[in-house]
């Protein structure tokens, strides 16, 4: 597909995966991003309704806080709603919320909600991954804004605009059609300054036809990914190829007086450069994770520890490179397309076994791209005797999984699971055995 005025050119697409049985799950809802252009007033309108928004978050907020603070009981939804929304249009200080959606302001709460959730479960233990912190106040200057609609607050017209309540009808640049009606909308305004509109559809997996093939995958700098097969997948760099004109931005940047209209210009050209390096890296990355999915029926990939690897001296590069988002759309597209995935873990010693007789030789140097078995004597490429290991051990991770899941859900039977997809401002938790993929909204 082309891409045009910064377009992505493939939609964003969510998925949360949760098996319970032996199948795979029969229904997900897909996210799809398109790239709008609102007039004038539907910006000012669109900037009425990001601030309203952001207010009932903050109030909401304030009020929970305060009453931490106190000692007195958590206060309920139902009672914010009344306070902070029902009863603040009514007063003079809080009037003009009267001008935005009732339902946007509902589902800034609702957003506000999830926020706790997701903090308490985390404290508790019952939310998986990174460790949340408590909600925090939004600021008018974050220079990304979003608000949330359902199908009560927008609408799809038949010349190809977007109606949202106290808006207007937006145009919109369908760059592909939507599989199904949508069941909500996210209107976002990013950091340099587009809008866009992302879209949650009900939609059934489209399971490709099985292939023999299965692919072990190992991460790196110098190539993006080495498969079992033998495979390089270079890296692109884009961000390292927009260096020399981000210094010169950068440079003109610094020069402004901090405040003034010349340094929000100077800040949005920067913002652009790193937008355009990103949607190129996200296209590429939707092009390379798709073609390993059709072209496998298994894809197994090391867990690896990107956080820890983005404080490093290889920072720019790994955050370049990109790993985490490209494992997640495999990961998804696998699910959707009735593929297997499997995260080896990050722990197992891809780099020192050998591939051909399983001995052990232990750790060695990234300078070291080449070595002999000490036991078999075959020569390995790093790389590609990683992928090789982390095939055989994602074979061994799926296998155990298998006979695990038929002892203990034979009986259960299949289910019908409908599973939803990821919000990027406020995220869904994990429960059980679920696992998260998902890419990040723009």
């Amino acid at each position: 597909m082309h891409r045009r005025n910064n377009v992505p050119a493939t939609p964003v697409v969510v998925l949360l995966i949760h098996e319970t049985n032996r199948s795979r799950i029969l229904a997900v809802q897909l996210r799809y991003n398109y790239r709008a252009y609102p007039d004038a007033t539907q910006r000012r309108a669109l900037a009425s309704a990001f601030g309203c928004a952001r207010v009932v978050w903050n109030d909401c907020l304030r009020d929970r806080k305060e009453a931490h603070a106190a000692g007195l009981p958590y206060v309920k939804s139902a009672e914010l709603s009344r306070l902070r929304i029902t009863q603040a249009k009514r007063t003079e200080e809080r009037a003009w919320l009267v001008d935005v959606s009732a339902v946007v302001l509902q589902q800034s709460l609702r957003d506000l909600d999830t926020a706790y959730k997701n903090f308490f479960d985390s404290i508790l233990g019952k939310r998986q991954g990174r460790k949340v912190g408590p909600p925090r106040y939004k600021s008018k200057k974050d220079t990304r804004q979003s608000i949330r609609l359902n199908t009560n607050a927008f609408s799809l017209k038949e010349n190809g605009t977007v109606y949202v309540a106290k808006v207007g009808n937006l145009k919109v640049k369908w760059s592909r059609r939507l599989p199904a009606a949508p069941t909500s909308l996210t209107v976002t305004k990013d950091n340099c300054g587009r809008y866009f509109l992302s879209f949650v559809v009900d939609t059934e997996p489209d399971t490709l036809p099985e292939v023999e093939a299965e692919a072990g995958i190992d991460l790196g700098l110098s190539a993006f990914a080495v498969l079992s097969d033998g495979r390089k997948i270079d890296s692109p760099r884009f961000l390292r190829r927009a260096e020399k004109k981000l210094r010169r931005l950068q440079r003109e940047l610094s020069r402004k007086v901090k405040g003034s209209k010349n340094r929000a210009k100077a800040r949005l050209k920067v913002a652009r450069q790193h937008a355009k390096a990103a949607d190129r890296r996200r296209d590429w990355h939707h092009k390379a994770s798709t073609q390993i999915i059709r072209d496998n029926q298994a894809v197994y990939v090391e867990d690896l520890a990107v956080s820890g690897l983005g404080r490093t001296r290889l920072a720019k590069s790994v955050h370049d490179a990109g790993w985490s988002a490209f494992v997640g759309m495999l990961e998804y597209k696998a699910a959707l397309h009735g593929r297997t995935f499997a995260k080896v873990d990050r722990a197992f010693p891809s780099s020192q076994v050998c591939s051909a007789c399983g001995f052990r030789d232990g750790p060695k140097p990234l300078h070291v791209r080449e070595w002999t078995c000490g036991a078999c004597g075959t020569v390995h490429d790093r790389d590609h005797n990683a992928a090789r290991n982390v095939l055989f051990e994602g074979r061994r991770i799926v296998a155990a999984g298998r006979a695990e899941t038929l002892n203990a859900s034979w009986s259960a039977g299949k289910t019908r699971t409908k599973v939803p997809a990821q919000r990027g401002e406020a995220g869904s938790p994990r429960k059980g055995p679920t696992a998260q993929a998902g890419i990040p909204g723009l």
